[in-house]
């Protein structure tokens, strides 16, 4: 169901004001990604257990491609993607960001592989069927869903793939223990929201080829909230990777989806 025109305006300006004060916080400083993050996004396995390195790996060979960093924020995925040999369109609502995407890129040299526009996901500022890939990273989930997949279909070229990262939460069960715990996330809009399984298949309806994985049981979710250590966040990744791959009926119960599908 597509909301009406004045709510998402107000969506929308609630993303713009919620950006504005998380660029005043960056604006000073070094937005260099290190060598050693670019490298591991560079091409990670099928099996990775890490639900931002299965994105990359679905992404793979881009050279030469034009990729849309749909909601592209401060650029840190612009950068990744750009590492991969494609030619970068990054969109976003925020001017703020989109400066500091256009001051990343030019700290990593790499400002003549990327085109950065402000504009709404809901209406593109792009040509129809003008990307080879639409990537997604922890967008929809901020979007009306309808509208953002006719955007979708109307940019990519015929046989083109989009990819998404996004936040879901089927479990009724599991919403309700998660209201009860007093933490929020910073620069969260009060427009975002955990999709479900059922809303990314409507979301791809029109779309071909659709696939997804799932990541991160509750108990990894915990060990975050709990700010206990990386060395213990990331033991407990491969964990929740193994018990995903051997148990599927618990793939319903976890936080993280990764999608793809062809136009």
């Amino acid at each position: 169901m597509v909301a009406d025109v004045q709510e998402i305006k107000k969506w929308e300006l609630v993303e713009v004001e919620r950006s504005a004060s998380e660029a005043r916080r960056k604006e000073s400083e070094d937005l260099r990604i290190k060598q050693d993050i670019i490298e591991r996004y560079q091409n990670p396995p099928a099996d990775t257990f890490y639900s931002l390195e299965y994105a990359y790996h679905l992404l793979g060979d881009v050279r030469g491609k034009t990729v849309l960093d749909y909601g592209c924020g401060l650029g840190d995925n612009s950068v990744l993607v750009a590492a991969h040999g494609a030619k970068v369109i990054g969109v976003d609502i925020s001017p703020e960001l989109i400066e500091l995407a256009e001051k990343r890129l030019e700290q990593h040299e790499m400002a003549d592989l990327a085109d950065f526009r402000v504009g709404s996901a809901h209406e593109l500022p792009l040509e129809d069927e003008s990307v080879d890939v639409v990537f997604g990273m922890a967008i929809l989930h901020h979007l009306d869903l309808k509208l953002a997949s006719d955007e979708v279909f109307r940019v990519l070229k015929k046989g083109g793939r989009a990819i998404f990262l996004e936040p879901v939460r089927n479990s009724k069960l599991i919403k309700f223990v998660r209201n009860l715990i007093p933490y929020t996330q910073p620069d969260v809009s009060p427009f975002e929201r955990p999709l479900t399984d059922a809303e990314l298949k409507e979301f791809s309806a029109r779309f071909t080829n659709y696939k997804s994985r799932a990541f991160s049981l509750p108990f990894v979710n915990l060990i975050e909230v709990l700010g206990m250590s990386e060395n213990t966040f990331h033991k407990a990744t491969k964990i929740d990777g193994k018990i995903l791959q051997k148990s599927k009926f618990l793939n319903y119960y976890a936080s993280v989806r990764v999608i793809e599908m062809t136009k």
